[in-house]
């Protein structure tokens, strides 16, 4: 009943705070056209959830649609999709799987992944027009993601009723992927090598790009922090290889300078470590208590042994998130609402997962697409607050700083015409694999590493802080400052300064062996109030029936099976797995009187 009733309250008043301009222009724009697709580009951080339900609301609340379905990236979306929806009255099940076939009465629609979707298209095909139904494509661009899932999303939702595209980064790194439900037009194109053409460019039907919402206060200024080193391996032939990192001749020799700087026995990860564990201090004693970082690493390996570095240096534990890791979700929303210092994670909070509270990224992964850095970035501009600043400390390699100028560009989805792929466009894919011999020889081996502040970006160019007066003094310093206190000039010397100061740090502590017993401790904590979200009621209850049934079934001898079909017997209605919370607390119920 209790679903039913917040069914009824759905409606544009159920919005927990006003929109935001961009959003309430979006929202009249779609007002204004009634249109079956809809496409916005806006900046992460910017409020697409909000922007997406309230319109989903107010399509409800009319009769417009009967059904809401969000398809997003990952699982954990899943469930931070139907919070926000619950926290504006639309109940959306995010435990719904294909195992199951008809949407769970009480509902009003449910949480789905691309990867569900291309596993049973026509599954979702049916659910989408059984009623009239709003699809919500969250981050559209993964249906560009090879042939397969764009296909099943088009198969799957190419009859829905109405259907909204949601996206943060406007553009596909390859030529020949058209998204579903896109507009494209031609347009004429022009690469980085200077080569140009005839391509397609995507036409978005509401667009809010990262400099509106910097002029808005809706993001942080991004600080882009570049660190050199000198790096030294062992090539295939034996032979000990020196470069530095910012001035890497060759591509190859460039990426095997980048591979050894990440290597975890180097001196360059905690060096940044450091310098990143600096910045959070001065953030938590400068008006941001809970503030906190994001470490990206390339693969779990890596990202225990960054984990154990994080220990050594800071004196405290990272949080650990692997894609892998059955517990993952709840070690994010963890992180997010806890006062952990630092997560050290793989992809899991690349995209779309909402920190606020994290304003500090260390980039040690050899990931680089545009894609990948737009998203990551992502993570730590969404403003609480004015004045608030993100940082993001990163290897002073080509590749990246190119991302990094480029970050406050408009961009839309341009799709070159199909070419041989040469040149700098090997830059947008990651860095090869860790070399495998079947005989245990070395094929290449990561020496050492040293790190030393570069440069701050600004503008799109390097600033050192070399050569300079002195002009900030030690006690007014406002390590970064307030954005627009201190220029480009003067926060590089800033940085260069600490960065100093780190080196005494890492000098001292490089070579200390804690105990990682209790590194990744277990820690207990109560369960989240489920009242009035009825998925959760839902699942709870389920896993409630199922803890009966084990126990009625060893009182009577009897199979479980057999007691699950006299219990649809004498509560009649469709199996748990779909059935409304009212079917399964009479089920439950009807249970406790067996005992």
């Amino acid at each position: 009943m209790a679903s039913a009733a917040r069914a009824e309250a759905v409606g544009p008043q159920t919005t927990s705070r006003p929109l935001r301009a961009w959003q309430q222009a979006a929202l009249d724009r779609y007002e204004e056209d009634s249109p079956k697709d809809f496409l916005v580009t806006a900046t992460p951080g910017a409020g697409k959830t909000t922007f997406a339900l309230t319109l989903a609301a107010r399509r409800l609340s009319r009769r417009e649609v009967a059904r809401v379905i969000v398809v997003c990236p990952t699982d954990h979306l899943r469930l931070q999709w139907a919070e926000a929806a619950d926290r504006m009255g639309i109940v959306l099940d995010p435990n719904l799987t294909n195992a199951v076939g008809p949407v769970r009465a009480g509902t009003q629609g449910y949480v789905t992944t691309y990867a569900q979707v291309a596993g049973k298209p026509m599954l979702h095909a049916a659910r989408a027009t059984a009623v009239k139904t709003l699809v919500i494509l969250d981050e559209v661009h993964h249906a560009g993601d090879g042939l397969s899932w764009g296909e099943a999303v088009e198969e799957a939702y190419g009859r829905a009723a109405r259907r909204l595209c949601l996206t943060g980064t406007p553009f596909r790194t390859k030529p020949d992927e058209r998204i579903p439900f896109v507009r494209y037009e031609e347009d004429s194109f022009e690469g980085d090598d200077g080569e140009g053409g005839i391509g397609l460019v995507s036409r978005a039907d509401y667009t809010y790009g990262y400099k509106e919402a910097l002029a808005d206060n809706v993001v942080r200024p991004v600080v882009f922090a570049a660190y050199t080193g000198t790096s030294r391996w062992r090539n295939s032939a034996g032979e000990v290889v020196a470069a530095s990192l910012s001035e890497a001749g060759t591509r190859s020799v460039e990426m095997q300078a980048w591979r050894t700087a990440l290597d975890p026995k180097g001196q360059w990860v905690p060096h940044v470590i450091a310098a990143m564990d600096d910045r959070i201090t001065h953030l938590r004693e400068n008006g941001m208590p809970d503030a906190a970082g994001l470490v990206l690493a390339s693969d779990q390996d890596d990202a225990r042994a960054y984990a154990k570095i994080v220990r050594r240096v800071t004196g405290k534990a990272a949080e650990v998130i692997l894609s892998d890791d059955p517990k993952a979700s709840k070690k994010i929303e963890r992180f997010a609402t806890g006062s952990a210092r630092i997560a050290v994670c793989v992809r899991m909070i690349s995209e779309g997962v909402d920190v606020p509270r994290a304003a500090v990224l260390a980039w040690m992964t050899s990931y680089r697409t545009p894609l990948f850095f737009a998203q990551a970035v992502g993570r730590v501009v969404r403003s609480r607050a004015p004045h608030e600043s993100a940082t993001v400390f990163l290897p002073a390699v080509r590749p990246l700083l190119t991302l990094a100028a480029s970050m406050e560009e408009q961009r839309n989805h341009v799709m070159p015409p199909p070419k041989t792929v040469q040149g700098d466009e090997l830059d947008l894919e990651p860095l090869p694999p860790k070399e495998k011999d079947p005989n245990t020889v070395k094929q290449w081996e990561a020496l050492e590493a040293d790190a030393r502040f570069a440069h701050v970006l600004h503008g799109g160019t390097a600033h050192t802080g070399e050569g300079r007066p002195p002009v900030v003094q030690p006690e007014d310093e406002d390590f970064l400052g307030i954005p627009g206190l201190l220029t480009a000039e003067q926060t590089a010397e800033l940085l260069a300064k600490r960065d100093d100061e780190l080196r005494l740090r890492i000098a001292q502590r490089a070579h200390s062996e804690d105990d990682d017993a209790g590194l990744f401790p277990v820690e207990d904590h109560p369960d989240e109030d489920d009242t009035g979200r009825s998925w959760r009621d839902a699942a709870e209850l389920r896993r409630e029936i199922n803890r009966l049934v084990s126990r009625v079934a060893a009182r009577t001898a009897q199979p479980h099976a057999v007691v699950h079909t006299q219990l649809r017997q004498s509560v009649p209605g469709p199996p748990s797995a779909s059935a409304s919370v009212d079917v399964l607390r009479a089920r439950r119920e009807r249970l406790r009187t067996m005992l």
